[in-house]
């Protein structure tokens, strides 16, 4: 297998390419035994406490994002940036502590890069999981949303993790994603709910993703309401689309570290500060669904 400078040198370089993640995987490869099934990724404010998952996972081998050739580095405060892979409930997994997001200044193929290099570990489903603005007035700041849907607004302007060349060796040019998120694991994170006592907890919804850094606006945030979404975010789907792409089954969820505010002149103000503090007073709770949710889905 060429590497990545053999490849630009002969004019082939397409930088979420075969050729190229392959680069990334085989330098895992070659530095661990474990083979993962499923993948982790911790979102924005969740990386320290979804990240505690580290904690339970056996003799971990540990892989620093900058240690990784063609890999992204995390400049985003509450994210420690690096893959974990062991066995978590005698399930063989990788976790990916940190992720990229464009405001970072990330082309979005490069946020959903990892993905791939999943792929090529051996991964065959995704847990996806990021801090997200509750929109629906039914839902309550500590809500876990597991996502039915999701509206890709970037992508309404060709702003795509897959926009460019397509490898076939992923996945077609062309493809559906109308079941993108799995229905059999939306039930499943149900069941593991009530297992759980979060019946009043756990929520479904649809969630969009716009570019960030700022937060949103009133105006915004209303026609978003009409639109029919029910958390708000930065970041997320482009990892899911390149996963579902590559025929990774995924399951994605949103943490719901604050309430948008859609009236003006509240006073209240949305800010990280806020969004890492409810991700640590729902760390408990977060780590048994996640670990719950690998143990389940490890058997279908």
């Amino acid at each position: 297998m060429a590497d990545t400078s053999s490849i630009i040198e002969n004019n082939l370089y397409d930088p979420i390419s075969y050729d190229v993640v392959s680069v990334s995987a085989e330098y895992i490869k070659k530095r661990t035994t474990y083979r993962p099934e499923i993948g982790i990724i911790c979102g924005s404010g969740l990386d320290p406490y979804i990240g505690g998952l580290a904690e339970l996972v056996n003799k971990a081998d540990i892989f620093p994002y900058e240690e990784i050739p063609n890999f992204p580095v995390s400049t985003v405060p509450g994210h420690v940036g690096r893959l974990l892979l062991g066995n978590l409930e005698n399930v063989p997994v990788v976790i990916m502590q940190g992720r990229f997001h464009s405001y970072e200044g990330y082309e979005l193929w490069k946020t959903a890069m990892p993905v791939r290099v999943m792929k090529l570990l051996g991964v065959k489903k995704i847990i996806v999981t990021n801090a997200g603005g509750g929109l629906n007035k039914a839902f309550q700041v500590g809500d876990i949303m597991v996502m039915k849907d999701h509206i890709n607004l970037p992508g309404f302007s060709c702003q795509h993790p897959l926009r460019g060349p397509n490898d076939e060796r992923f996945g077609p040019r062309f493809f559906p994603t109308n079941d993108l998120y799995c229905h059999e694991y939306r039930k499943l994170a149900r069941k593991v709910g009530i297992e759980l006592r979060l019946e009043g907890v756990i929520r479904e919804g649809v969630y969009i993703m716009l570019g960030g850094p700022n937060y949103e606006t009133v105006a915004e945030l209303k026609m978003l309401r009409e639109m029919g979404v029910d958390s708000v975010g930065m970041s997320t789907i482009p990892e899911t689309i390149v996963a579902h792409h590559c025929g990774i089954k995924v399951f994605a969820c949103s943490l719901i570290t604050n309430m948008c505010i859609v009236e003006y002149g509240s006073g209240i103000e949305t800010n990280h500060e806020e969004v890492m503090e409810v991700g640590h007073r729902r760390a408990e709770d977060l780590k048994k669904f996640v670990t719950k949710m690998v143990e389940k889905m490890s058997s279908i």
